[in-house]
């Protein structure tokens, strides 16, 4: 297993910038974007283009809102960095798309993810938000998420070699 940073925290904490700045650091001939949004509105829209433009020009951006196990594995390598933003995304979109159908297929691909991870032979960067810090959610998607969200950032947590929790823009390493 390659080096694994999860670096996780609340909503505007300065997750998404400390892990480009971090990925920047890498040596690496390749650096690739795995995004996860898929943006519904105009509002989102801006906001992913205001993330595109955080990046340099090393970076190649692939979006994929589903597979990221599959995207793990595919460009994962000792000479390319891989920066996933952001898992709970990864999660919406999967609720978004399985929750009535197949509401397994989340821990199903979690799972996916980890061994992606695990098999990784080169480095990885996620970023995900803490959800277990708020009050229990009032609907019964919202908990859901709220359990997915949580259930995934334990399992990356544990396989992490690294993990760093954002806190106002400062990073508190935690392993």
């Amino acid at each position: 297993m390659s080096d694994i940073l999860l670096v996780i925290g609340g909503c505007r904490s300065g997750k998404s910038g400390y892990a480009l700045e971090t990925a920047e650091k890498i040596d690496a001939r390749r650096h690739i974007f795995v995004a996860t949004c898929q943006p519904h509105d105009d509002e989102m829209r801006q906001r992913v283009e205001a993330h595109k433009r955080q990046r340099s020009s090393r970076w190649h951006t692939i979006e994929e809102p589903l597979a990221l196990p599959e995207a793990i594995q595919t460009h994962a390598s000792p000479d390319t960095a891989v920066l996933v933003d952001c898992l709970t995304l990864w999660i919406n979109n999967l609720l978004f798309q399985f929750a009535d159908s197949r509401p397994d297929e989340m821990a199903i691909r979690t799972d996916r993810m980890i061994r992606a991870l695990q098999e990784a032979s080169g480095p990885v960067i996620l970023v995900s938000n803490e959800v277990g810090t708020g009050i229990v959610p009032e609907n019964r998607l919202a908990r859901m998420f709220r359990d997915a969200a949580g259930a995934a950032n334990q399992q990356v947590a544990a396989v992490a070699t690294s993990v760093f929790w954002m806190v106002a823009g400062i990073p508190v390493k935690i392993k």
